[in-house]
């Protein structure tokens, strides 16, 4: 099982932080990783929504279905992906720690198989080096 949670303080309001977070068009400009995000469903965000992302990950080129199964604005979103090469859930959640100051955390959980299940103790610790960058990126684009 991969397990990666990673947090960041961020010097933003938490409905800015969230709100930005929670909208996969952002997603290509703060995530290392992923290139592109297409809407797979009719927006705004809501639980059954599916995105269909690109990306890069130890030098293979993944595509995959992420589909919103838990969203509560300004607190958490949860999504699992319903296609792709290797099964994960997503989490965010936010929490204020004053009305400037939020803490957004990250994890990412999933069980790999075949030769990703190989692989995984590298797989855990690149992941979260992937996502403290894709954190300390998204605290850049908004602190900005």
């Amino acid at each position: 099982m991969v397990d990666v949670f990673t947090e960041i303080k961020i010097n933003c309001p938490i409905d800015r932080v969230s709100k930005y977070a929670a909208n996969p068009d952002n997603a290509p400009e703060w995530y290392v990783n992923i290139d592109s995000a297409e809407w797979k469903t009719d927006k705004p965000l809501r639980i059954g929504s599916r995105i269909a992302f690109n990306a890069k990950f130890l030098g293979r080129e993944l595509a995959y279905i992420y589909e919103i199964v838990e969203y509560i604005p300004g607190k958490k979103l949860v999504m699992r992906t319903s296609e792709g090469p290797f099964p994960m859930e997503t989490t965010y959640t936010w929490e204020a720690i004053d009305q400037n100051t939020t803490i957004m955390t990250l994890r990412n959980q999933g069980k790999p198989s075949g030769f990703s299940k190989l692989i995984s103790p590298f797989m855990s610790s690149m992941m979260k080096k992937a996502n403290n960058k894709d954190l300390k990126r998204i605290k850049e684009i908004l602190e900005a």
